[in-house]
């Protein structure tokens, strides 16, 4: 190994005519299959990036990429080098670390997308937390749109995630925060199985149609109930059960805590066993050795705990 490290022999004029700038872009085309979403994720406009890849191809003298539909993908020379560029990258980007100390204080935003639902659950402690360390940031919580969560996180249009556990993608890494348990909400006095399943029901979902998180377990037992409302949100739920003595809403249990209750409504476990609610946080692998967001995610640990 040693007499082939001492006989490699490194050309340094190349360099006056290579920018070592062009080759995170063409990672991020490689990774994202679009150069918009690279452009994004470089903090550039898309005609810069649309120009700096030109000028990559004509120092490789290779296209890279093809569009195919919408996407942008990778030559049979793009793929080869692809591994090697990346490592590269990698090795200029620990150098740097070596060097740098990150300061919380640098940061200025913290961009969440949560389920409406949750957000209460989750932000109050949030901000607390992060007020005690008297770091000025700004905090914005947007809507939950599961349909584009791989793109958002991976485009960095937000930070993290938080949603029930489930699997997005490969490159999506998720730790659990919180777990909770479904729980009944009703005016009858009591509550067993035959009631509860002879009973008419409440569902809430954001989505228009689909299955209920709590009908694919109860489902799963061979159980089946009759919703004769399907909303969107747990308060509408509770002010129309209100109004209806037979009816019957089963609720995350942490979600309630959040919520009016009138009087006339009993909270009861449920007469048969659904699997505790695992709710956590997600983020872009690419962003696991990034200081802002390893010091971000440790911080937000902290909390749940």
């Amino acid at each position: 190994m040693n007499m082939i490290h001492n006989n490699a022999h490194l050309d340094i004029s190349i360099f006056n005519h290579v920018d070592i700038n062009l080759y995170p872009l063409f990672i991020s085309i490689y990774e994202q299959k679009s150069i918009s979403k690279a452009a994004k994720i470089l903090c550039i406009t898309q005609s810069a990036a649309s120009h700096a890849l030109q000028r990559l191809r004509q120092h490789l003298q290779d296209d890279l990429f093809v569009r195919t539909g919408s996407k942008m993908l990778p030559t049979p020379f793009a793929e080869q080098i692809y591994p090697t560029v990346k490592n590269a990258l990698f090795a200029f980007q620990n150098i740097s670390k070596q060097k740098q100390q990150f300061d919380p204080h640098s940061i200025q935003t913290l961009k969440v997308a949560v389920h409406d639902e949750i957000e209460p659950i989750i932000f109050p402690q949030l901000i607390q937390h992060f007020q005690k360390l008297n770091l000025n940031i700004q905090f914005l919580s947007s809507k939950l749109d599961r349909k584009n969560v791989v793109a958002d996180l991976a485009t960095q249009q937000v930070d993290f995630v938080i949603d029930l556990e489930q699997n997005y993608a490969e490159k999506i890494s998720y730790q659990n925060l919180v777990q909770d348990q479904f729980v009944i909400c009703t005016q009858h006095k009591q509550m067993n199985q035959a009631l509860y399943f002879s009973s008419p029901h409440i569902g809430v979902s954001s989505r228009r149609t689909g299955v209920l998180i709590e009908d694919i377990y109860l489902n799963k037992e061979q159980f089946s109930r009759q919703i004769f409302l399907r909303c969107q949100h747990y308060s509408t739920a509770l002010q129309v059960l209100a109004q209806y003595p037979d009816a019957i809403l089963t609720i995350p249990k942490q979600i309630l805590a959040h919520l009016y209750i009138e009087d006339c409504i009993h909270i009861f476990d449920l007469p048969v066993e659904l699997p505790v609610l695992n709710m956590g946080m997600y983020w872009h692998q690419a962003l696991n050795e990034n200081s802002r967001h390893v010091f971000l995610r440790n911080e937000i640990f902290k909390i749940f705990a």
